[in-house]
């Protein structure tokens, strides 16, 4: 199938159509080369003659400063639009020049720009093959615009021979994800994009990228890129049979690419082409064949060929067949195979080195990246395994030291809840030694105390600490040692004194162990009691919050609240 639009130079797409001055009435002499270059590609200059002295006194210039570098650009500046053996000896001399160059776009934009040259003078076998050494090299180089300019070109090669799919796939990839194309490389992209869609059927998909192709070029002011785009919904109604529309859309494109500034070869012969399908669609023979013989002459004077041309060819054969003017119909014949006879050979070697050179290699680097992918994967997955067994064998570890803490807390609050029992008939409370150790050896408290104080002050003190306990006066809030001594008519220092040596403890945890004592026979024998939030349970054991209730009734038995609590219900003491 056709190729209808302009491949993306590699270095710029070069604007020939600009109306600006003579660029020889301006001096290049104390201009820079990148304002050269901007005069050269952005259409600076007026006409050919006029680029071509920018770019011969570009490489005056810098073979007189012996800048291989810009030398190397101005052969690329002086090989467009020059025939093609002149074209072909600058690129020559671009690859000699750049043979040891360390830029990373050489050698592949050599190559490149070499297959351009050769798939606008229609040698597609050649275009094919410098445009894959272009690609061999910008792949080494790692240079990914280079890499998308060859993949793109090959795409359109592939949309040569029939593989609209695989096209569609490479240049919705580039005009959508490649960040380094600039906006009008991406309006092309779209254009050819649309075409492509256009083939496999994909005609809302199309029409969107058209549209937004007319409205863009709208906002440029680009009349080239409007008529690009009015070409391509002339394409667009034709396919969808709607003839009059096609003709509409086409008519203004005639008379554009027609006109002496804007000639190209391509957009004229898909104009005359898709405008005698049309009036072909409305039966209009005579116009029909007025076009398709425009055409032929066309083939004769540039020797542009495309596949569509088998289907002039036949549409003029099986006219004049009709018409019966055998003299007529034997040259169209003779043009017929003529044709057919280079399409073919076109055509069967594309369609045989793409795949064998593009599409295999491509492949085997998707499996290779593939299978990479997968080993990573697997990696992947043994290491998640790894962390998941680790983690699986550590939760264990943690549950059965959990489940034997909690065997151990259980034990020691059965003994609690064992303990309250025997002691109901108002016994001193008391827990085993091993969990609450309560009292020193006794067989020293007489001559500790002795030594400071007086035995009748021992025994004084010794008898208010039994009524403290007795009536449960340790579960007032805010009890310190000194508001207690100064209640039993004492003494701080003496009171410390006599509650380290007679009760083996300080002030502090004589309180505490009073409390906590008190709790557990209570939780033990009150259900009611048991029953309340453990916020008030705190406060009436005379503690300012529950945190601290439950931390020093841990501290005391050995076991937390919650498992002496569950404890309790579960042995049904009540």
């Amino acid at each position: 199938m056709k190729i209808k639009f302009l491949i993306l130079l590699l270095a710029v797409c070069n604007a020939w159509h600009a109306q600006t001055g003579n660029i020889k009435d301006h001096s290049l002499e104390k201009r820079t080369y990148k304002e050269m270059e901007q005069d050269f590609y952005s259409g600076g200059a007026e006409d050919l003659n006029s680029k071509r002295y920018i770019a011969e006194y570009y490489l005056k210039k810098a073979r007189a400063e012996k800048n291989t570098s810009e030398i190397a650009e101005a052969y690329v500046m002086l090989h467009f639009d020059q025939p093609l053996p002149v074209a072909l000896k600058y690129l020559d001399s671009l690859q000699t020049i750049t043979k040891n160059s360390k830029e990373n776009i050489y050698p592949a934009r050599t190559y490149l720009l070499r297959g351009n040259l050769y798939f606008r003078t229609e040698n597609l076998q050649a275009a094919l093959n410098n445009y894959l050494l272009g690609l061999k090299f910008a792949k080494e180089k790692g240079y990914k615009r280079q890499i998308a300019m060859a993949n793109i070109s090959i795409a359109y090669l592939n949309n040569y021979i029939g593989k609209h799919a695989e096209t569609a796939k490479t240049l919705r990839h580039y005009a959508y994800n490649a960040d380094y194309m600039n906006e009008s490389e991406r309006q092309l992209l779209k254009l050819n994009l649309a075409d492509a869609y256009i083939e496999i059927n994909k005609m809302d998909s199309a029409y969107i990228l058209i549209q937004e192709g007319l409205q863009n070029a709208e906002k440029n002011n680009d009349k080239y890129g409007r008529h690009q785009n009015l070409g391509l919904m002339g394409y667009y109604h034709l396919k969808q049979k709607k003839y009059n529309a096609a003709i509409d859309d086409l008519a203004p494109c005639e008379k554009f690419y027609f006109d002496k500034n804007n000639q190209n070869k391509r957009n004229q012969n898909y104009t005359l082409l898709y405008l005698g399908q049309s009036y072909e669609g409305l039966r209009n023979k005579e116009k029909a064949i007025g076009y398709f013989t425009r055409i032929d002459s066309m083939v004769l004077k540039t020797n542009y060929l495309y596949p569509e041309l088998r289907q002039v060819y036949m549409s003029l054969i099986n006219y004049y067949k009709v018409n019966n003017d055998k003299e007529k119909q034997l040259y169209y014949v003779d043009r017929f195979l003529k044709v057919d006879s280079v399409l073919d050979s076109q055509f069967r070697y594309i369609s045989r080195e793409v795949p064998r050179r593009y599409d295999s290699p491509k492949l085997e680097q998707e499996k290779e990246s593939i299978t990479n992918e997968l080993q990573n994967r697997k990696t992947l997955f043994y290491i998640v395994l790894s962390c998941l067994l680790i983690s699986h064998l550590l939760f264990i570890n943690v549950y059965f030291k959990y489940k034997k803490t909690e065997k151990k807390y259980k034990k020691i609050a059965q003994d609690l809840i064992q303990s309250v029992n025997e002691n109901k008939a108002d016994k001193e409370y008391e827990v085993k030694d091993e969990i609450m150790p309560l009292h020193l050896p006794e067989e020293s408290h007489d001559d500790k105390a002795s030594k400071v104080i007086s035995e009748d002050i021992v025994q004084s003190i010794l008898k208010e600490l039994e009524i403290f306990e007795s009536k449960d006066q340790f579960l007032q809030k805010g009890i310190t040692l000194g508001s207690l001594a100064k209640k039993i008519k004492t003494n701080s220092r003496y009171l410390s004194e006599i509650i380290n040596t007679y009760k083996g403890k300080n002030f502090a945890t004589y309180l505490n162990d009073l409390r906590i004592d008190y709790a557990i026979n209570r939780l033990a024998n009150d259900k009611k009691f048991r029953s309340y939030k453990l916020t008030f349970i705190a406060e009436e054991l005379g503690y300012n919050n529950e945190q601290a209730f439950t931390l020093a009734f841990k501290k005391r038995t050995g076991t937390p609240l919650s498992i002496y609590l569950k404890e309790i219900e579960n042995m049904k003491l009540i």
